[in-house]
Formats: C-alpha cells, structure tokens, sequence
C-alpha cells in the first residue's frame, strides 16, 4: 500500500476532530463593537471615516438584541454577527496599516486611493447592516398590524347585544356574564 493509499484509509485513532468555534456571545460581540469604536478614534483617522465607522456599530447595538425573535435567517445573523467580530474590524486593520498621507493620496483601485476604497467598504457594510435592520423592524410592524386587525375585529363596535344571537340556555358550557 501506498503513501496516497494510507492517506485516504480513515483511520479513526489518529484523526484530528476539527473543533469548531463557539458562536461570540453578545457580551463579545458589544466588546468588539466598543473596541471599533475607540480603534478609529485612537487612529486619528478622518471624521468621515469615524462617523461611518460608528453608524456601523451603532446599527449592530440597535439589530443584534433583535435578532433572536426577527425571524432571520442564519445567513443574516451570520452576516451581523460576522460584520461586529470580522469584516470591520479587518476593514478597519487593513487601512490602518497603512500610511495615512500614502493611503489617502495614492491611487490603488481604478483612480480612487485607499481613503475611498475604505469609504465605499463602509458605505456597503452599512447599506447591508441598515437592509437587515429594515428587516428586522418590519417583522414588528407587521406583528402590531395583524394585532390591531385581531384588536378591531375583537372589540370594534359591531352590532348591537340586541341583536346579537342569543346563548343556549341548556348549555352548561356557556359563560354568562352579568353586567346587571
């Protein structure tokens, strides 16, 4: 036998068990959201920037307690959760590397410098948090709606108890209510 037949022979004692991760708990997830925020400020980077940076974060504090009864799908909680820990912070990190008279002033992508690169970047990441958030908000819109269409058809004034059907009186199930 072979080093390529070994190879693909399972062998169950010297197989590594990939761990995955644990999922960020929201105490992670508002530290990572705190730590962005005072990143871009420490950073001195440019108050377009920071205020992109902070909408960012402030729209995740305002989604991420939601999400749980949004009825979103793992791929949205994904991308929020994702966007906190992950994909702003790296964003962030790869222009901080940089130096800031190189990085606001060179062209590196189709005429625009790293300052627009990352000004687009952010504007994305929000337009998705803010597209996710609509979402969430909708789903308790319609919840208020349908519960005003139950509150209306429940106690609107219909017709009046004259002429409202009478109860049977040898059913022993029903409820009377004495207003008397």
């Amino acid at each position: 036998m072979g080093w390529f037949d070994r190879f693909m022979q399972p062998d169950d004692d010297s197989t590594p068990v990939a761990e995955t991760p644990a999922a960020p708990t929201p105490d992670q997830i508002e530290a990572a959201l705190d730590q962005m925020d005072a990143r871009v400020v420490q950073a001195g980077l440019s108050t377009a920037v920071v205020a992109r940076v902070q909408r960012i974060t402030q729209r995740l504090r305002e989604t991420l307690p939601r999400m749980s009864n949004a009825g979103l799908t793992s791929v949205d909680q994904y991308s929020l959760i994702a966007t906190a820990t992950s994909y702003l912070p790296q964003t962030i990190g790869s222009y901080v590397r940089l130096p800031r008279d190189w990085a606001d002033t060179r062209p590196v992508d189709a005429g625009r410098s790293s300052l627009l690169v990352l000004i687009d970047q952010l504007d994305l990441l929000a337009s998705t948090v803010d597209q996710i958030y609509d979402a969430v908000l909708a789903k308790d819109a319609e919840a208020l709606v349908v519960h005003g269409r139950f509150l209306a058809e429940k106690f609107a004034p219909g017709p009046s108890a004259a002429s409202a059907p009478k109860s049977n009186p040898t059913n022993t199930n029903a409820a009377t209510l004495d207003l008397g």
